[in-house]
Parts: structure tokens; sequence; C-alpha cells
């Protein structure tokens, strides 16, 4: 993966705030997020780096008011701890989806057969979670699309955010440790023993990539199809594979 390490290396934007005394910047929310539109802002105040929204998720929805669901179409959906759900109007919950609380989903969105919300999800308006889709304590912005065969754990996708099918957020370790993040000669101690990805707004992820634990993509990155990668990607920036096909002779 040297393209990728390339770009992690080359985090322009910053080359000055390699320092470590300096290092916060980088991660902060408005690097990430535009919440201006966003109904749960509130999960980003007070933070220094952005994935610490993800230690938030739970206390909000504990002292939020829950329970009110105004979707559609819910006949066969399947609902655990229902009195922890609420939906917002005009979101499309299909036969076959099991949502199991606490979790927050906004209006207009559209929850696929077979999407599997594990609790401590809050989903922003006009979103999708798609079939075969997997979340847990995972936050969406408005727009963002995790429509076919996507695995979301610990993650932040920003606005209109789009996952291409299969993709896949690892949050463990294989030894289990804490999650650190690599940014050019520092690695930044989370705490969090499960950290999936921080994908920032208008960012494209092709089918079948997997992020390693505790990536953190910038806004408008374009991450090529069939990809491993991890560490800090920088906004506008594109990940590609280093290696292309080959169209050999035909065989007869």
């Amino acid at each position: 993966m040297e393209s990728v390490r390339l770009l992690i290396n080359s985090y322009f934007r910053y080359d000055a705030l390699i320092q470590k005394e300096f290092v916060v910047e980088p991660f902060a929310v408005e690097h990430f997020f535009d919440l201006s539109s966003f109904a749960h802002r509130e999960l980003f105040e007070g933070i220094t780096f952005v994935w610490q929204a993800l230690e938030k998720i739970e206390g909000y929805l504990a002292k939020s008011v829950l329970g009110k669901n105004y979707s559609s179409k819910q006949e066969y959906a399947y609902f655990v701890n229902p009195e922890t759900i609420s939906i917002g109007p005009g979101t499309i919950v299909e036969p076959g989806a099991y949502i199991k609380g606490p979790c927050i989903i906004g209006a207009n969105c559209s929850i696929r057969h077979g999407a599997y919300l594990r609790g401590n999800v809050i989903v922003g308006d006009h979103c999708v979670i798609g079939h075969t889709t997997e979340m847990k304590q995972t936050i969406m912005l408005n727009h963002a699309n995790a429509a076919h065969f996507a695995y979301v754990g610990d993650s932040i996708l920003g606005n209109h955010v789009n996952l291409g099918a299969g993709t896949k957020c690892a949050n463990l370790r294989f030894n289990g440790e804490p999650i650190t993040v690599r940014f050019g000669e520092e690695s930044i101690a989370t705490g969090l023993r499960k950290f999936g990805a921080i994908i920032g707004d208008y960012t494209q992820i092709g089918c079948n990539v997997v992020t390693n634990p505790g990536t953190v993509i910038g806004k408008q990155v374009q991450c090529y199809p069939s990809l491993n990668f991890g560490g800090v990607i920088p906004e506008r920036s594109a990940v590609k594979p280093k290696t292309r096909a080959v169209i050999s002779e035909t065989i007869i």
C-alpha cells in the first residue's frame, strides 16, 4: 500500500502542524463536517478530536426523549426495545429490517430490507441504510448512504458520504489493544478499543473497500474500489491502487 502511505505523509494543508504541540488542529470537527443543518450537532460540542463524538452517543441517547415513530411501511420490520427508538416522518422501514434501540433515525430516510441496526445509532435526514448493512455505535450526517452490504461500526459518516457496495469499516485490532491514529511521525492515542472510520463530507468510497481501524478521511475524497487502507487521508485526495489489471492474450 505504498501509494496510500504517500497520501498519508503528504497532508499538505497542515505540513507545519506536524509538531507534537500542534497535532490537535487537523482533527477538529470543522475540518470534516458541516454541522449547520444536523439536528444532533450537540454530539460534537466540547470535543478536541472528531472521533470523541463516538463516546458521547450513549449518553446523548439516554437523555433524549425517544419512542416517537413516524415511519411508514413497517409491516414485518422488527423492532427491539421500541420505546427507545425514534424515527422521523417520511422515513420508510422496509419489511425484514431489524432495528434495536436505543437509536434515532431522522426524516425521509430509507431503511431497506435486511438492514441491521444494533443500537446506539444516530442517523440524520435523507439517509439510506441498505440491504444487509450492519451498523452500531455510529453517527450518520444528512444524506449519507450505506446502501449495500456494508459494515459500519464505531464510525461517523459525513454529509453526502456514499459507501459503495461491500464497504467494511473495521473497528477492532487483532490484539484488541486501544486504537491509535498515525499522523506524520506522530501516534495519537484515541483511548478507544473499538473505532472504525471518520469519513468527511462528500467523500465517495468505492465498492469492496476495507478501512483499517482508526482510519480518518477528510472531505471530498475519492477512494477507488477493492482497496484496503488506513491512516489519515487528506481532503480532496484520491486513494488509488498502485497496480493495474493487465489483459493478456486471449485463451482459446
